[in-house]
């Protein structure tokens, strides 16, 4: 029974009762150790048991952080009898983190989709709880996984609960409700003390009640520790308490007390039965094979289990694995052991486990037992740990690599596998450890290590670039920047092309500071010696070029192609086929910059697949946004809509605040385009909001730009081209938005009756359009000129644009440029020509859903005297039934006739998902059945 935790029971029980209805739901309960997490979860599972839930259910465990997806692995291993319903995709990758199968699982997150689709499938049609305790001990690579699929939980019918213990280990899970248990009141806390201690006196029933301070598992073991005889004056043996049973004037922080008195109570059991315990505790699986194999080799076995059993401290579960009643209970018995009979254990526990089926436990065990250096387990350390990194489990990789590091016999090897693990905890956004173990590596080889010599460069430019990362990741670009140059400048001799990966990483941190740091960081690009068959030069070449600067040197290299896909190409074949996807996606960026827009969109598109398809689901942001830009630049306007709403939702959930900046200008800018003042405003305050710490937001060139778009839209022309102004600055000059919106500003400022400030941006503009040879480039220019020419000369630069635009790719502008052209002959009192071009235009912007420049062609078209037409709506048929986003794209894509496994693939939903956003799609849209749809949306 529950005391003194009425409330915190109702929020359970609530969270229970929607997934009986269909609704999913999470709780981090948060609390001190002994404050009544596990009793809380405990009275979750009796309930959901009651319910007919299915449920699942496990505990982290301290020894176990080092392997990844270990936590994660004893949690699901009764749901992987449902592995089938699971996507494909999802099915692999969940298999290679198990070390099912070869092949590399994915991110965590990705994991974490699959961990959702399998939770769904294995509870069938009926709801499931999820219990993790200890979730502070978990492995990163489980923590990672599980809070992700948390925070997509939608209508799976699934409850999520984690208990994470404060002050130790870490379970960080920012966006998930939590639940913070305190002390119970007095009135609580007497009635349990009463319950377990009856026969204390009054002064020690007192001093228990004050020093317990409402902990629960304190007032339960507390008066054990006192009186384990039971006697009713507290004389009994003392346990963790002091002489006759006194407390002592100044005792230890609960906790220690805790478990003192858990150790003081194991320490009455016969000789065999602690050392049964004592190999369970350094075991986390609990699995009986491998403790009877272990205890076997120290002479014990099963015959000593019932005294533990019978002291109410351990219990098997269903499937005959060995649990500890509380999690402090197996730390107790680890940490105090005598450390002889602790390096024993973990020496039976390593023998009894398979080298080739379990060599990581076996190494880690082997490592435990370890009492100095030792080559032999430093190299089966290294190894676990390239497996775990393969597996994507990095933070699980540095802890390897820095314990084999430290295991090292040789100073070389020591500081070759600190590095290691500085860039496995980089990969891992562990930023400060990076940063130490980088540190830790160049200290460890200086004194072994020539200066000059060719791996004193080495061993320099690697500790720049993990240091380097960790200032660009927290927003500290100016360093980053310049570590990352004198890295390059130091290692170009002798490796290279190692060198030219730092200076293409060194423009991504350039972008941030200006428009001069990023072209004096291509020079040096360019100027940089790169061997013929460097497998970074088709980037490095790409991406001098976008910026017109000659690529590297090389005496016979051959050249990089001008056009995207082929350039792309040439990546994947100097990579052998497997390039690397970050590489890849900065050459999405170049590609927007020489204007290959349509190319760019088609390597997105191939990269936005292989993501899905391999779980980069951190990666696919990122490649959304490219798909949302060129989307926005050809006036597709609800695809642009969806794709940035997607992104947008995976930037969220994977916490990467630079892409939910750049996502919500994205959005920003349609909304801007359909004159939604106020979900612009949302969209532009989110962008702007998105990097604090940062020069300026990654979003802030799309904001200011959707701002005075939706100024311009709103005939506002003097705030408007403040807005575009800002853009002009040379924090932004560069960007990709900033070029693109000058046609924007030149409109403005003509408008507004000062064309000259439009003159500096405008010649930019003009030189960047003839340099990418864009057909739409040239239309551009000629509408700019079209604008600042006087009347005589403007009617030649409108026809030329018209003639450059295709009306069927970028179907906005070529609309625009006809409202343009249809006021301008309105002006000259040439009305008929001038209602032609209007309404030509009018059609374009009502069918796009843009409704301020629809409205402008309107009023002109009455002011020209033409007949103006009834407003038609513009808004899709998924906006006119008031779809979701996420509802619109499940019905778009059931239309096509994808299934909802394979829907639930391509949007990183659960199966169950889908098919809840369809039935609730199905009477917006006035249908019945799937096969509806695809007439309905034809």
């Amino acid at each position: 029974m529950l005391h003194g935790r009425g409330a915190e029971a109702d929020t359970v029980e609530a969270l229970l009762d929607g997934a009986r209805a269909g609704r999913s739901g999470v709780l981090v309960v948060r609390g001190d150790a002994g404050i009544g997490k596990t009793a809380l979860l405990a009275h979750a599972v009796e309930c959901a048991r009651a319910a007919d839930f299915t449920v699942v259910r496990s505990s982290g465990v301290e020894f176990e952080a080092e392997l990844p997806y270990a936590g994660l692995e004893l949690l699901l291993r009764k749901a992987m009898g449902a592995i089938g319903s699971v996507p494909e995709p999802q099915q692999r990758a969940l298999r290679a983190a198990f070390g099912l199968t070869a092949g590399n699982a994915g991110e965590p997150m990705f994991v974490g989709l699959a961990v959702l689709s399998l939770l769904s499938g294995h509870a069938g049609d009926g709801p499931l709880l999820c219990v993790v305790d200890d979730a502070q001990w978990l492995d990163r690579a489980s923590a990672n996984a599980l809070a992700f699929a948390a925070r997509r939980l939608d209508a799976e019918g699934v409850v999520m609960l984690f208990a994470a213990r404060d002050g130790e280990g870490a379970f960080v899970a920012p966006g998930l409700p939590e639940l913070r248990l305190g002390g119970l009141d007095a009135t609580a806390a007497g009635t349990l003390l009463a319950e377990r201690g009856a026969g204390l006196g009054t002064a020690v029933r007192r001093r228990v009640l004050a020093e317990a301070q409402g902990n629960p598992l304190a007032l339960l073991e507390l008066p054990l520790a006192l009186d384990p005889a039971g006697g009713a004056d507290g004389s009994g043996a003392a346990g963790a308490a002091g002489p006759g049973g006194d407390l002592g004037p100044d005792p230890l922080p609960l906790t220690s007390r805790l478990e003192a008195a858990f150790h003081g109570r194991v320490a009455d059991l016969p000789r065999g039965t602690q050392t049964l315990l004592l190999i369970a505790a350094a075991d986390h699986t609990g699995h009986p094979d491998t403790l009877l194999a272990a205890a076997t080799a120290l002479g014990v076995g099963v015959d000593d289990l019932p005294p533990a059993q019978d002291a109410g401290l351990v219990l098997v579960d269903e499937e005959d694995r060995l649990r500890f009643r509380h999690p402090l209970m197996r730390a107790a018995i680890h940490q105090r052991a005598p450390l002889p009979e602790r390096l024993a254990a973990h020496r039976a526990l390593a023998e009894a486990a398979d080298p080739v089926h379990d060599p990581d436990h076996r190494a880690w065990h082997l490592a435990m037992a370890a009492t100095g250096p030792d080559e032999e387990v430093a190299a089966a350390l290294e190894a676990t740990a390239a497996r775990a990194r393969r597996r994507s489990g990095h933070s699980a990789a540095s802890v390897a690599y820095e314990r084999a590091a430290r295991l090292s016999t040789d100073s070389t090897a020591r500081a070759d596998r600190l590095l290691l693990a500085a860039e496995a905890a980089s990969e891992a956004g562990e930023l400060p450890r990076a940063r130490d173990f980088a540190e830790q590596a160049a200290r460890v080889a200086a004194p072994v290590l020539s200066p000059g010599s060719a791996a004193e460069a080495v061993i320099r430019a690697r500790t720049l670039y993990v240091r380097a990362l960790a200032d660009f990741w927290q927003g500290a670009f100016p360093g980053a920047h310049r570590m990352l140059l004198v890295g390059a400048d130091a290692v170009a001799a002798v490796d290279p092309e190692r060198a030219g990966r730092m200076l293409v990483q060194a423009v991504h941190t350039a972008w941030y500071l200006g428009a001069a740091e990023v072209e004096e960081t291509v020079g040096r690009l360019a100027a940089l010696e790169l061997p013929r068959d460097a497998a970074i030069r088709p980037v490095a070449d790409f991406f001098a070029g976008a910026l017109g600067v000659p690529g590297p040197a090389s005496a016979s290299a051959p050249p990089t192609p001008e056009e995207l896909l082929p350039a792309a190409a040439a990546v994947r074949a100097a990579n052998g086929g497997d390039a690397d996807p970050r590489e890849l996606v900065m050459l999405c960026a170049a590609g927007m910059l020489r204007g290959q827009d349509d190319q760019t969109y088609e390597l997105a598109a191939q990269l936005a697949t292989e993501s899905r398809d391999s779980g980069g689901v951190g990666r696919l942001a990122t490649v959304l946004f490219f798909r949302a830009e060129v989307e926005v630049f050809e006036s597709r306007i609800a695809e642009a809509y969806a794709t940035a709403a997607e992104g947008l939702r995976i930037a969220r959930d994977t916490q990467q605040a630079q892409w939910v900046s750049q996502l919500s200008g994205a959005l920003a800018q349609v909304a801007a385009l359909r004159g939604d003042e106020e979900e612009c405003r949302a969209h532009v305050a989110e962008a702007l909001a998105a990097a604090p710490g940062a020069p300026t937001a990654p979003g802030a060139g799309w904001a200011y730009w959707s701002q005075g778009l939706l100024d311009l839209g709103l005939g506002r022309a003097g705030s408007a081209l403040e807005r575009l102004e800002l853009l002009t600055e040379p924090l932004l000059r560069h960007h990709i938005c900033t070029t693109r919106s000058v046609p924007d500003l030149v409109e403005a400022a003509v408008r507004l009756g000062e064309p000259g400030r439009a003159a500096e941006p405008f010649a930019r503009f003009e030189r960047w359009a003839q340099r990418t040879g864009q057909d739409w480039a040239e239309a551009m220019v000629a509408r700019c000129r079209a604008l600042l020419a006087p009347d005589e000369q403007a009617e030649a630069y409108f026809t030329a644009a018209l003639a450059a635009h295709d009306p069927h790719r970028r179907a906005l502008e070529a609309a625009r440029t006809e409202l343009l052209y249809g006021e301008w002959l309105r002006r000259a009192r040439r009305r008929s020509e001038a209602a032609g071009r209007l309404r030509s235009a009018l059609e374009v912007f009502e069918r796009l859903g843009a409704r301020p420049w629809a409205e402008r062609a309107r009023g002109e078209l009455g002011a020209s005297g033409a007949l103006v037409t009834v407003h038609q709506e513009t808004r899709s048929l998924a906006e006119q039934a008031g779809l979701t986003p996420q509802e619109g794209q499940i019905v778009r894509l059931a239309a096509h006739g994808l299934s909802n496994k394979d829907i639930a693939a391509r949007l990183f939903l659960s199966p169950r998902t889908v098919g809840y956003h369809l039935y609730k799609a199905y009477p917006k849209l006035g249908v019945a059945s799937r096969g509806e749809l695809s007439g309905l949306l034809a």
